[in-house]
């Protein structure tokens, strides 16, 4: 039998992520011990179900980003831009839900490729460059909008939303639409050249330029790909919510840092994994659900979510293999 198709195999390549199984186990004791009646309850895992895709479509993309050895910030800005067009585009002009949705997912890549070119040409710290972007992207949606919110309930009667949002057999069609999405990346991150090339560049960007790889080229495919998962997620989340606000996306910030680190994706370039990512963003995604369910403060939220960045960093720290 094939060596990569043996547990043994699969165990060892995912192991950083399948430790992180200590911060979910730890999680739900403690929801099983604090009030058991809402983690045995359907709605709570249905509330996770709709969270969970939105978290998907935010941290697989980032998980190429960090694996380049750069950092994206900007995506919980550009997740609400590219919903913003999105909403707009339907409310004031009444343009079809479809071409809004193309055009809504366009200028979340339009921004990706910005920040990319930021990075590469302009040679800032993606951290400081994304960092500034957050909050320029953030200060323009609160001056264009008045601060105030779309609402687009009328998308409810167009076949967008039932493709997009409704249920198949009680089932959320974003958490399949979110499965295709991992599909997707999971081939161009693991068996396609374009994973090689990431990996490559995240180990030692001047030795992939020797080997013939165009690194600033795939630098701004990566940044554009981390603003198209951005674009998906504020659309689907407009869609379910019906309701654009200019404050959307800036809670997915920490959320999805937390769902790359805990699933097995370091800082320090040249390693991550898409199987991980998918999990730490279960993990983060019961964790969030959980203690909105729960009554809990919201300062709980930001406690846990540090809490579990420190933790998975310092695993991953301590962790002597590398993920491929």
């Amino acid at each position: 039998m094939n060596k990569d198709l043996t547990i043994a195999s699969f165990i060892s390549e995912n192991s950083r992520p399948l430790s992180s199984l200590f911060y979910f186990t730890l999680i739900m004791t403690i929801f099983c011990a604090a009030s058991p009646e809402v983690f045995f309850a359907t709605k709570f895992h249905q509330a996770v179900l709709t969270v969970y895709p939105i978290i998907i479509f935010l941290v697989i993309p980032l998980v190429f980003v960090v694996t380049m050895g750069e950092i994206d910030l900007s995506f919980a800005s550009n997740f609400a831009f590219a919903s913003w067009i999105f909403a707009l585009l339907i409310k004031t002009f009444s343009v079809d839900p479809f071409i809004a949705l193309l055009l809504g997912i366009a200028a979340g890549a339009f921004i990706g490729i910005l920040m990319g070119c930021l990075v590469v040409y302009g040679r800032i710290s993606s951290l400081v460059a994304s960092l500034g972007a957050l909050f320029l992207i953030r200060g323009f949606l609160f001056v264009v909008s008045d601060s105030k919110s779309i609402t687009v309930i009328e998308i409810r009667k167009h076949w967008i939303y039932d493709l997009l949002v409704g249920k198949l057999y009680g089932f959320p069609m974003q958490f399949l639409w979110a499965a295709l999405f991992v599909i997707v990346a999971y081939f161009l991150y693991h068996r396609h050249v374009f994973g090689a090339h990431i990996h490559h560049i995240g180990d030692n960007p001047e030795s992939a330029a020797q080997m013939g790889i165009n690194v600033d080229r795939t630098r701004i495919f990566c940044f554009m790909f981390c603003g198209i998962g951005a674009a998906f997620a504020g659309i689907f989340s407009t869609l379910v919510n019906f309701t654009w606000w200019p404050t959307q996306g800036f809670g997915y910030l920490l959320l999805a840092l937390a769902s790359v680190f805990v699933g097995g994706t370091p800082t320090w370039g040249g390693v991550g994994t898409i199987f991980g990512a998918v999990f730490g963003s279960g993990v983060i995604a019961y964790m969030e659900t959980g203690i909105v369910a729960m009554g809990w403060s919201g300062l709980w939220r930001q406690f846990f979510n540090g809490l579990i960045i420190i933790l998975a960093l310092l695993g991953h720290r301590f962790h002597g293999n590398r993920i491929r």
